[in-house]
């Protein structure tokens, strides 16, 4: 048995170390400037209802590549994670290979949009966004880079409508959501999604972002707080702990209509795997799917397992299919500094290369 050093004068200035550290944090609190979502430059181009369509500037000395590539984030989160600081940044990683980004804000549905349907996400608001890019362009086609849920959206998007993507990348995207593991989506199957939407109408997004948090307590919910004191004396370090914890907690509500769908169609009936998802007048089938197409995922994701990406391969009918597996977490392969060194630039190459 290894003995425990505990001398009175380790203790005590641990105590004092501890002390000193939660002071100067206080300050740095205090005087933390208004946290910002979203670091580079940005244009509204475009406009329906909740949802804004931003086109990023172009770099200094850099030159955008003819093919402009168009961002569809999740849901349940809000956006600005893809450029949450100047050093964490996948949007500004896109910019520096030549990109010409575009992204998808949702924004905040209210009680207007409780019957919103897959239907009218995809058919409607992804394809009029698709159809404002390729017009401004003067192409057919553009890229598409779906994260998450969003990249769920992107593979049905262009089950639905190949003719108008070019090229496809898909980051943490769950295709079998019913993998060994998942702890989600053992929750979600044996949830009454009815019950819910009928009861609730729009599903608030704090319930999700606590459902999230549950999957790992103690690290999401306890650990990291006390981890905060080793950083408090940094007042950037503070700031950027702040915009993750602002990016936590601001979880739009889910329109009713698609949660109900998307929760029953793919976490109970793993539609993906199993067909029979129908959107608006198509039935998806990623066979549809011949672009060239890029699989990001990460190994240490807890809420898309490695495996629910993997499915991927062998279900769409794309012969130009390439997988890039992350050492990282469903988090960090956005924000972590071997991310920014490897994740995108390897998608910015990729396109390039075919586009």
């Amino acid at each position: 048995m290894i003995p425990i050093d505990i001398r009175p004068d380790k203790l005590t200035q641990e105590m004092l170390d501890y002390t000193r550290k939660l002071g100067k944090g206080m300050e740095n609190l205090l005087n933390a400037d208004k946290i910002d979502t979203g670091v580079s430059p940005k244009q509204a181009v475009y406009k329906e209802d909740k949802l804004v369509l931003y086109r990023y500037d172009t770099p200094a000395g850099v030159t955008p590549r003819p093919v402009p590539v168009l961002v569809i984030y999740a849901l349940v989160n809000r956006p600005y994670m893809t450029d949450i600081q100047e050093d964490r940044s996948t949007i500004k990683g896109l910019l520096a290979t030549g990109q010409d980004v575009y992204l998808i804000d949702w924004g905040y549905p209210d009680g207007a949009d409780r019957c919103l349907t897959l239907d009218d996400y995809l058919n409607g608001y992804v394809d009029r966004c698709v159809d404002f890019i390729c017009e401004s362009h003067g192409l057919e086609q553009i890229n598409i880079l779906g994260i998450c849920q969003g990249g769920v959206f992107s593979l049905m998007y262009t089950s639905m409508h190949q003719d108008k993507v070019k090229n496809l990348v898909t980051m943490v995207t769950p295709v079998d959501f019913q993998t060994p593991g998942n702890l989600l989506s053992s929750w979600v199957q044996a949830m009454d999604i009815d019950l819910a939407v009928d009861t609730m109408g729009n599903v608030p997004g704090e319930l999700l972002n606590w459902t999230f948090l549950s999957l790992k307590p103690f690290a999401l919910a306890g650990q990291k707080y006390v981890n905060m004191v080793d950083v408090l004396e940094d007042a950037d370090k503070v700031k950027n702990f702040l915009r993750m914890e602002k990016w936590i907690f601001d979880s739009p509500d889910q329109a009713g209509e698609t949660f109900r769908q998307f929760s029953k169609d793919f976490y109970q009936k793993n539609g993906l795997i199993n067909g029979g998802v129908v959107i608006g007048d198509y039935e998806i089938d990623l066979k549809n799917l011949t672009c060239p197409l890029l699989n990001v995922f990460a190994l240490q994701d807890h809420l898309v397992p490695p495996a629910a990406s993997q499915a991927m391969k062998g279900l769409v009918g794309s012969t130009d299919y390439t997988e890039n597996p992350f050492p990282g977490g469903h988090i960090g392969i956005y924000v972590s500094g071997k991310a920014q060194k490897e994740v995108t630039p390897a998608i910015g190459k990729w396109l390039n290369d075919r586009s």
